[in-house]
């Protein structure tokens, strides 16, 4: 069997992934209530480290306390959330060698909102554990919603300092790689957005005027994260719908922070209105990815319903995209490195304790 391009080395700026794929950022609800860690992310992100992906990207990260999408979400602006990723990071890394990286998120408006397993609905500010959100424009992600308050320029520098700290935070853990959440109908992508952004400021009305704030992010986080560390972006490709965010304009963003210096792009879409009509089905985010892949040089990661070896390998060996990334599926199969690498004819890091699992029919798969 040729060798697989799925399981070939991957540089992402100054660092070198052992095999293209990715664990996406996957919110788990499951802080203490004011953004630290607890024993679950301990045992949740150690056995996705034991999965031999190349990469794994921590949940997103709330750079402030009202940039959560819950009450219960991971954040990285506090001593305290900083403190208590210590020992969870130190589990990883004393039994896998797998890079980590972790998405600085914030909300917008999309934020304070009940579980998803208590139905998601939004969390008003007199409600408890219920705050008032921030948006671009004091726009509803859905009819019934409060209103978030449209951000004024002491609001938009908060935000943009809250991403630098936690930045730096990252770097003080030793994070090897950041991700800035530009995705699914988030803060961020509410200012690329025409359909969440009527600001009549710099930061809305045009392109070039939408794509202003989220750029200003990125250089800042670039300006204060080590320069032989990743910052990469995860983007929407498009709000599947009418006037909003389109294919088209993501490639001009793209080319505009590859020129500022992003390490990667990672391809996901939709999120950003409660009217969107997706057309679902395995790898049907791919062509926003390969669209992309040909407008800019960095390093494009596909994401979205691949779930099986075979796909995710045609999807590298083609061009289509550089990296796969695995959510939900990863999570249904945590080992699905190990499969896919058996089915593939590749090799795959085990740890030690692992080797005895090894089938006989595959007495290749395992490098230790």
């Amino acid at each position: 069997m040729p060798d697989s391009r799925l399981f070939a080395p991957l540089h992402l700026g100054g660092l070198t992934l052992p095999n293209r794929i990715v664990i996406a950022p996957m919110c788990q609800y499951s802080a203490d209530g004011e953004g630290s860690a607890t024993d679950w992310h301990t045992t949740h992100l150690g056995s996705l480290a034991q999965s031999g992906a190349g990469l794994l990207i921590l949940e997103a990260s709330a750079v402030v306390p009202e940039g959560r999408i819950s009450p219960d979400d991971l954040g990285l602006w506090s001593d305290a959330n900083e403190a208590a990723l210590v020992p969870v990071l130190a589990a990883i890394r004393r039994w896998s060698p797998m890079p980590v990286g972790i998405q600085l998120a914030h909300a917008g408006r999309k934020a304070s909102t009940k579980l998803p397993w208590q139905g998601g609905a939004q969390l008003t500010p007199g409600e408890p554990d219920g705050w008032q959100t921030v948006a671009p424009s004091a726009l509803t992600y859905s009819p019934t919603e409060h209103p978030p308050v449209a951000l004024d320029a002491a609001g938009l520098a908060r935000v943009k300092d809250g991403f630098v700290e936690a930045a730096r935070r990252a770097d003080r853990l030793g994070i090897d790689l950041i991700e800035l959440h530009g995705a699914h109908g988030y803060l961020l992508h509410q200012f690329l957005s025409p359909l969440s952004n009527v600001r009549e400021d710099e930061y809305g009305g045009s392109l070039e005027n939408r794509m202003r704030f989220p750029l200003e992010v990125f250089d800042a986080v670039r300006a204060a994260f080590p320069a032989h560390k990743p910052v990469g972006i995860r983007v929407s490709a498009t709000d599947w719908a009418p006037g909003g965010w389109n294919v088209e304009q993501t490639i001009a963003f793209a080319k505009a922070i590859e020129a500022r210096g992003c390490d990667y792009i990672h391809v996901s879409s939709a999120g950003l209105t409660s009217v969107q009509k997706i057309t679902a089905g395995p790898g049907y985010q791919v062509p926003f990815a390969r669209a992309i892949k040909a407008a800019v040089s960095m390093p494009v990661i596909a994401v979205g319903m691949i779930t099986e070896p075979e796909h995710a390998e045609a999807i590298v060996a083609t061009g289509d995209a550089d990296a796969v990334a695995l959510a939900r599926g990863i999570l249904f199969d945590p080992r699905w490195p190990w499969h896919a690498a058996a089915h593939l004819g590749a090799k795959v890091h085990a740890a030690p304790q692992y080797l005895r699992s090894q089938p006989s029919r595959f007495r290749t798969l395992f490098d230790s």
